[in-house]
Order: structure tokens, then C-alpha cells, then sequence
């Protein structure tokens, strides 16, 4: 049986680390020796779960309301790094709401294998473009765009699907010991931060891929 290694990333959409993060492991991805037997999962992760669906204050004037005067400089310093990945992240367009539904529409995506094009839909759309990810209207247009059928969109927010698997992913999340996002787990191991640089994500890849080697039946 050829070792693969399961790399499971906690996200949130809110999360602006969780974008820059992503392009870092897509970007270890390449180096990897055998990326084929990288098999990478985006998991649901809400990381402000009482979030109002309807926005008010910006990220960036939550992160003052939270940080006083280094609210400023943490945000300049998201921005900074974003850039550094190609990201055109605005947190003073951002408006925090609930993403439960965002995480039941990736969660659709993934079932049908367009989940990587959807997170990523969902990610631009609120930290690029400013967009309401709590509004169904909203979310139906993002997973349109991402591939997804209009008409089952529309179904699956009108209703209760895929709530099941966002529940299952966060309660997943705790068994292991994630308590925040953008964290990894190899092959169900202990948390890591997968907000490193994309060398060191390489490393924790290609580590994670010697030891599934190493115990891969017939070894």
C-alpha cells in the first residue's frame, strides 16, 4: 500500500491567517517530493461562533476595539504579510458575521470535490472584497462561481444539509486539540500552527510522509 500522509487544516473564513496560511501550504505543496500522496483536507473550524449574521464594525475596527492602540499595527501587519503571499486581504472592508452557513456551503463543495474552489471563493469574497458571507444571496453567488449549481445552493441554505459535518469537523477539532485557526494535524497527530512559513510546512509534510513510510503495512 503506498503511505500517504492526511493533512488536516482548521479554517475559518474569518480568519485572515487562515488565507495567508493557505497560500503557504499550496506553495509547500509544490516542493513536496510526493505531493500525490499529500492528501489535503480544508476542515470546518468556526472561530466566532455567537458572530451576528448582519455586519456592523470592520475587522479592522474590531481588532482596535480588541487590541486599543496596537490595533492598528496588527492590522498593517496582516496586510503586510498578505501581500507578501499575493493576497489583496482589506480588513477595513471585512465585516465579521456568522459563517456557519459559509462552512455548510464549503462543506457541499467538498462532497463534491469543488471544496478547495469554494474556500476559496469564500475566503476572497469576505477579506478581499468585503462581501456579507452571512447573507444566502451572497453565499449563493460565491459557490456559482466556485462551480456549484445554483438551485442546490439555494436547497441546501434554505435548510439544515451539511450542518451535520460542520458540527463533526469542530467536534473532531476538539478531540484533538485544536483551539484555533489556521492549525494542522498529520495522519489525526497532535496540532500544529500551519501558520509557517511554506519551507517549514514542506518540512512537517515530508516528515509527515517519512512516517506514514514508516508504518505503512507491509514495511
Amino acid at each position: 500500500m503506498n503511505a500517504v500522509v492526511e493533512a488536516d487544516v482548521y479554517v475559518d473564513v474569518l480568519c485572515p491567517w487562515s488565507y495567508i496560511a493557505k497560500r503557504r501550504i499550496e506553495a509547500a505543496l509544490v516542493d513536496v517530493t510526493e505531493p500525490e500522496r499529500v492528501r489535503l483536507r480544508w476542515r470546518s473550524f468556526e472561530l466566532s461562533p455567537d458572530e451576528p449574521r448582519a455586519p456592523s464594525l470592520t475587522a479592522a475596527e474590531s481588532m482596535t476595539t480588541w487590541w486599543g492602540e496596537r490595533g492598528a499595527a496588527r492590522v498593517e501587519l496582516i496586510h503586510d504579510a498578505a501581500r507578501a503571499e499575493g493576497l489583496g486581504i482589506d480588513l477595513h472592508r471585512a465585516r465579521p458575521v456568522n459563517t456557519f452557513d459559509a462552512h455548510r456551503l464549503y462543506q457541499m463543495g467538498a462532497e463534491r470535490g469543488l471544496g478547495d474552489a469554494v474556500l476559496e471563493r469564500l475566503l476572497r469574497g469576505y477579506l478581499c472584497e468585503g462581501l456579507n458571507v452571512g447573507d444566502p444571496r451572497v453565499l449563493e453567488r460565491l459557490g456559482v462561481r466556485a462551480g456549484l449549481d445554483a438551485a442546490q445552493v439555494r436547497d441546501v441554505l434554505a435548510g439544515s444539509a451539511y450542518a451535520d459535518r460542520v458540527r463533526a469537523d469542530e467536534a473532531e477539532a476538539r478531540r484533538r486539540g485544536v483551539n484555533g485557526v489556521p492549525t494542522m494535524t498529520l495522519n489525526g497527530g497532535p496540532p500544529v500552527s500551519a501558520l509557517q512559513t511554506s519551507a517549514a510546512l514542506r518540512r512537517l509534510l515530508e516528515d509527515g510522509l517519512q512516517a506514514a513510510r514508516r508504518t505503512a503495512p507491509g514495511r
